[in-house]
C-alpha cells in the first residue's frame, strides 16, 4: 500500500490509523465492499439501522462514538450491555447523561446524546415494555449554550476590509451572501463554479448536491439539491484571489478545492490541492471580525454569516418590495412546507439569479476607521490596554496593532 502522508512533509511510511472506535468495534474500513462492516453484532445492528435510512458517514461516526463514549465511561463492551436488564440500562445511562450536563455540555447536545443511545438500545430488543425511560433536559425557547453575534450588512464589509488577503475576503464575503453552510464552502471544487467565474457573470451561481458528501461528510445536509449565489462584490474577491492562487501556485483543477490551505506544513507545490477545513474557516471568520473592532467578534461564527445573509433574505430589496417566501427558503436551503417543494420548479437558473440580484447587499461602510500603526515591540501591552488589538509581529523589535475610531 502507498505511503500516507498525513502532516505534509512527513512521512508515517503507513496508512492513517483507523480512528479509536473503528479499532474498539473492528471496523476494518470506511471504504469499498467492507466499508462499515463490524464484528460486534450490537454495533452491527446499528449500522444496518443507519444504512436503511442514511448513506451519511458523518452520521454513522456520530452515533459509533456516543456508544463508544457510553461503553468506555461505564466500563461495559457493547455486547455485554444490551445483556443488561432494562432497569440496569436506565440506571447507568441516566448516570452518563446526567454526568455529561454536568461537565458543562449543553442540554440539546445531552438531549441528542441521549437520543441516539438509545436508538442503540431499540435497535438491539429493547422495545415495547422494555423501551427505556430516560429523563431529558428542557431546553428553553432560543437556548444557546453558547452566545452569538450576527453582524450587520456594514460589519461584514468591515470583516472582509479587515482581511488583508484576497482568500480570506472571498470566504467572508461569500459565506455572507450565498448562505453556505461551512462544511457546503470547505466541499467547493473550483469546478462547481468555474464557468461563472471565468464568464465574469456578477452573480456567481453555487450548487449544493449530495455527491459533495464525498469531499466533506456534512456537505450537502439532508442531502438537499439547492443553488444559492454569491453578490457582485463576493465574485470580485473571488475572481481576484484566482488570479492571485494561480500565479503563486500555477493553473487550478476543476477538481481542487475551491479554497485552498495555506498550511505550512504542506509543500509549496502541494497546497494548491489541499482543502481548507471547518476549523480553518472559523479561524479566518473570527480573525477578521476582531480586526474589523467588532467588540463581540470572540461570538461571530460562520453560521452567524448564514444567519446574516437570511436577514438580507428577508430585507426589502432594492426594488422595494420583499422576495417570496418559497425563494427565499429554496435560495437557504431548505424544503419548503407541505407538498409545496415537490412541485416547486428550481430548474429556472435565469429566473432565480434575477430574483436574487434584487437582494440588498449594499456596500455602505461603518463610519468608523481602521487604523494601523507599527509600533516598538516593549510598547505593545501598553497600546493594548487602550484598546488596540495586535495584528502582526514584523521583526525582532518591530510589530502592527489595529485600532478602530
Amino acid at each position: 500500500m502507498d505511503e500516507i502522508r498525513a502532516f505534509g512533509k512527513f512521512y508515517l511510511g503507513k496508512p492513517l490509523a483507523l480512528r479509536i472506535f473503528e479499532v474498539r468495534f473492528n471496523i476494518s474500513s470506511r471504504d469499498g465492499v467492507d466499508a462499515w462492516r463490524s464484528d460486534c453484532p450490537s454495533v452491527q445492528n446499528l449500522l444496518d439501522h443507519l444504512m436503511r435510512y442514511t448513506k451519511s458517514d458523518s452520521s454513522r461516526e456520530k452515533y459509533l462514538r456516543h456508544v463508544y463514549q457510553f461503553s468506555r465511561w461505564c466500563n461495559i463492551s457493547p455486547e455485554d450491555l444490551v445483556k443488561l436488564s432494562k432497569r440496569k440500562v436506565e440506571f447507568v445511562l441516566q448516570g452518563f447523561a446526567d454526568e455529561l450536563a454536568n461537565n458543562d455540555c449543553s442540554r440539546a447536545y445531552v438531549n441528542t446524546v441521549i437520543k441516539r443511545l438509545k436508538t442503540f438500545f431499540r435497535i438491539n430488543g429493547f422495545v415495547h415494555n422494555k423501551e427505556l425511560n430516560i429523563y431529558t433536559y428542557h431546553v428553553p425557547a432560543r437556548y444557546r449554550k453558547v452566545p452569538e453575534y450576527i453582524p450587520s450588512k456594514s460589519e461584514v464589509h468591515a470583516m472582509a476590509d479587515a482581511t488583508g488577503c484576497q482568500r480570506d475576503r472571498a470566504i467572508i464575503l461569500g459565506l455572507w451572501s450565498s448562505g453556505l453552510r461551512v462544511s457546503t464552502l470547505c466541499a467547493l471544487n473550483y469546478g462547481d463554479v468555474q464557468v461563472d467565474v471565468e464568464s465574469g457573470d456578477p452573480y456567481v451561481m453555487i450548487p449544493i448536491y449530495p455527491e459533495m458528501k464525498c469531499r466533506v461528510p456534512d456537505a450537502c445536509k439532508g442531502k438537499i439539491v439547492y443553488y444559492t449565489f454569491t453578490c457582485p462584490a463576493a465574485g470580485e474577491a473571488l475572481r481576484t484571489y484566482i488570479r492571485e492562487r494561480e500565479e503563486k501556485y500555477g493553473k487550478i483543477k476543476p477538481e481542487d478545492p475551491l479554497f485552498h490551505s495555506n498550511w505550512t506544513l504542506w509543500k509549496r507545490d502541494e497546497r494548491s490541492s489541499k482543502r481548507l477545513g471547518r476549523r480553518g474557516v472559523g479561524l479566518i471568520v473570527k480573525r477578521a471580525a476582531r480586526l474589523a473592532g467588532i467588540q463581540q467578534w470572540k461570538y461571530v461564527t460562520p453560521h452567524c454569516l448564514r444567519k446574516a445573509f437570511e436577514s438580507v433574505l428577508r430585507s426589502q430589496t432594492v426594488e422595494g418590495g420583499r422576495m417570496d417566501i418559497s425563494i427565499q427558503q429554496f435560495l437557504f436551503g431548505h424544503l419548503l412546507a407541505g407538498s409545496q417543494d415537490p412541485y416547486y420548479d428550481r430548474t429556472k437558473v435565469d429566473f432565480h439569479r434575477d430574483e436574487y440580484a434584487k437582494l440588498d447587499f449594499s456596500t455602505s461602510r461603518i463610519s468608523r476607521k481602521i487604523m494601523d500603526k507599527l509600533i516598538d515591540i516593549p510598547e505593545l501591552e501598553k497600546y493594548l490596554s487602550d484598546g488596540w488589538l495586535f495584528v502582526a509581529k514584523v521583526s525582532e523589535s518591530k510589530s502592527i496593532v489595529r485600532r478602530s475610531d
